[in-house]
């Protein structure tokens, strides 16, 4: 028997939708899986087949052909498992054609059936929905993203069991089954966080400093890069560390942008389900250009694409080679970052204000462009 299952992918930071394709059938016992697939979608068999045994359910001794449609986009990721097992538990009769049609299906597979978190479920959801797609089936810990989707009907599940359960529950009575595991939730500003009780790093703890404190509020009014020069111990890196309390909050259109970078690298906040306060990235002066820029076998944003809409802080900048330096003349430019591989081209958006520190104890203050220069005493 044949059935198909809507999945959907990461391309940098476009997602696209899956076909996933099962066809049960006569012939040599075997589980073949097609599509243009990474060792980590291979890998999905033995992880639905073992959860599927521990449910109860053998698959049969038949020959299996999965198919990830379109096959000439590579896919990569865990988030198949879910679709997968759905498409199996359609072809062997356990769940009807009709039940899962026009409903995304993403999750990864434990080998006990419980379903886990996967990255991208943010973006995947926001395209889906684009093409008409509104019911969308996905990890319990990352309903909370996919619900920042206003018109997403979101169903968050943490077990396999309790999908099958769903939907039986659904067919009886389909509104209780929808009210049962329905997720809602709603882009929360900055300013109700602060009244809720959350810390915002602010200029009130900073004593002194008047011209430093200036300089950043001029930098951070028009969002222009800052150098912030002085001796050690003068307060560099705490007035650096206090710009994003001074920042505007960061708008329903850029929080969803900005938590989509995170949901693709994998660093969103289960919790939260989205960013509202501006990111600030201070990484370590060994950064390869690689790591601040993006890539890797399989390619992930850099620490500029998560400093997006936000701030990048440079610690001890002259420490930093000369090459991770270099990298970064071309996003600030274009406030974005392209990574051309083997398997295509990536685009991340890169718009971020750089702050840089280092030790001079003479040093006199000018302005040149969009670039700052402040002076510590």
């Amino acid at each position: 028997m044949f059935s198909t299952i809507l999945s959907g992918a990461i391309f940098g930071m476009h997602s696209y939708p899956v076909r996933v394709e099962v066809d049960v059938s006569q012939g040599l016992p075997c589980f073949v899986m097609v599509g243009n697939i990474g060792s980590e979608v291979r890998e999905s068999g033995e992880r639905v087949r073992i959860a599927l045994k521990n449910m109860g359910l053998s698959l049969p001794p038949m020959h299996i052909a999965v198919n990830f449609s379109p096959a000439n986009l590579r896919k990569e990721g865990t988030g198949f498992d879910l679709p997968v097992a759905v498409a199996l538990l359609v072809s062997m009769g356990k769940l009807k054609t009709e039940q899962v049609e026009n409903i995304l299906f993403l999750g990864e597979l434990g080998l006990n059936g419980e379903i886990r978190p996967v990255r991208g479920v943010l973006p995947i959801v926001k395209s889906v929905t684009e093409q008409g797609i509104y019911r969308c089936i996905v990890p319990l810990q990352n309903a909370s993203e996919a619900a920042m989707i206003k018109s997403a009907d979101v169903v968050g599940i943490s077990h396999l069991q309790q999908l099958t359960d769903w939907f039986t529950q659904t067919e009886q009575d389909p509104e209780k089954g929808i009210e049962a595991l329905f997720v809602n939730n709603r882009y929360v500003p900055r300013t109700d966080a602060v009244k809720a009780g959350e810390r915002v790093p602010d200029f009130n703890e900073i004593a002194g400093q008047e011209s430093a404190k200036r300089g950043a509020v001029f930098a951070a009014a028009g969002f222009h890069n800052l150098l912030l020069a002085g001796p050690p111990g003068s307060g560099k890196t705490m007035i650096a560390k206090r710009l994003r309390g001074i920042l505007p909050p960061l708008t329903e259109e850029e929080s969803l942008e900005v938590s989509s970078v995170y949901s693709i690298a994998g660093l969103l906040d289960k919790e939260r389900g989205m960013l509202t306060d501006r990111p600030f990235l201070s990484p370590h002066h060994t950064i390869s250009p690689q790591a601040m820029t993006g890539g890797g076998a399989i390619v992930r944003p850099g620490a500029i694409s998560l400093a997006h809409r936000g701030i990048l802080f440079l610690d001890e900048m002259p420490e930093f080679p000369r090459k991770t330096l270099d990298a970064l003349r071309q996003p600030l430019e274009e406030r974005r970052v392209q990574i051309a591989r083997s398997t295509g081209t990536f685009t991340y958006p890169a718009d971020f204000m750089l702050v840089g520190a280092m030790n001079e104890r003479c040093f006199v203050s000018i302005q040149v462009n969009d670039r700052v220069r402040v002076k510590v005493a």
